[in-house]
């Protein structure tokens, strides 16, 4: 195995019928933070670097409005990708999000957090490893970087916005590279769009699991989503330390090694008891 690829995990099915049906919460996850508001002073502060925010497929600046609102108001000098709706790899996009991103850089005098919800946070990923000097740490919302497009439930939307088969560009196997920044990969356990282990971050230095109960479509919008992003946000240039659990966080935050755990637990008694019928008959 080549140094800095983590083998595949086992392929993991599309979130089921009842979890795409859980999306409709993303509306209330959009309302809380809308309602709490008031609350947003409680979130860590920034040092005003600039943050470039990639939005979702199908999506646009419009969607990452309000978490460009809120990072704003806590001190962080947030902008839009400027490239419409994000329809996928078409020629010409990543050229465009990394000049941006050169452009904030060149603005600023300082390295740029990156920020992508979905398929934004795959862009995010290959922007930090084309340029990790321009880049001061990667976020990524439910992004699908460690699995195949197909394991996810956006892939025929992908297919029709794109205008091109998700194998076409064979990207998938070079997503799993880390970029050698901070990386923070930021995921839900019911994601009604994108398994959880597609999203999930198995390297061990510089970069960390944050598991949160949201939709995917309130990833970006979630009151826990906007506070852990913040915090990740507001930790001094040079200096990253994982985001912690302690006190009242973790009422809030699940604690990603024990759900894999769990889950891993799950996989294997099923294995058992197949293998177990199977002898059986």
């Amino acid at each position: 195995m080549t140094a800095g690829l983590h083998p595949p995990h086992p392929p993991e099915p599309a979130p089921g019928f009842l979890l795409r049906m859980l999306e409709a919460r993303a509306f209330w996850e959009h309302y809380a933070t809308l309602a709490m508001r008031p609350l947003w002073t409680m979130a860590p502060t920034g040092d005003g670097h600039p943050v470039l925010v990639l939005p979702g497929l199908a999506a646009g600046d419009a969607t990452t409005a309000l978490m460009r609102r809120f990072l704003k108001s806590r001190g962080f000098s947030p902008s839009g990708w400027g490239q419409g709706l994000n329809l996928g790899l078409k020629e010409g996009v990543i050229e465009r999000a990394h000049e941006r991103m050169r452009e904030l850089w060149l603005e600023h005098g300082r390295a740029v957090s990156l920020i992508g919800w979905s398929l934004g946070g795959l862009y995010a990923r290959e922007l930090a490893k084309h340029s990790p000097e321009m880049v001061r740490l990667v976020i990524t919302l439910g992004s699908p970087f460690n699995g195949h497009p197909r394991e996810t439930n956006a892939w025929r939307l992908y297919e029709l916005a794109s205008g091109h088969r998700v194998d076409w560009h064979d990207f998938h196997l070079p997503l799993r590279w880390a970029p050698p920044v901070p990386t923070t990969s930021i995921w839900s356990p019911t994601d009604g769009v994108v398994p959880w282990r597609c999203s999930l971050e198995p390297r061990l230095t510089l970069a960390e699991n944050i598991v949160v109960e949201s939709s995917h479509l309130g990833l970006g919008a979630h009151p826990a989503v906007l506070y852990a992003i913040a915090d990740r946000l507001a930790q001094p240039e040079g200096h990253w330390d994982p985001f912690h659990r302690d006190g009242w966080r973790r009422l809030v935050y699940c604690d990603p090694e024990a759900y894999r755990a769990e889950r891993q637990k799950k996989v294997e008694a099923h294995a058992a008891a197949t293998a177990q019928m199977a002898a059986a008959e």
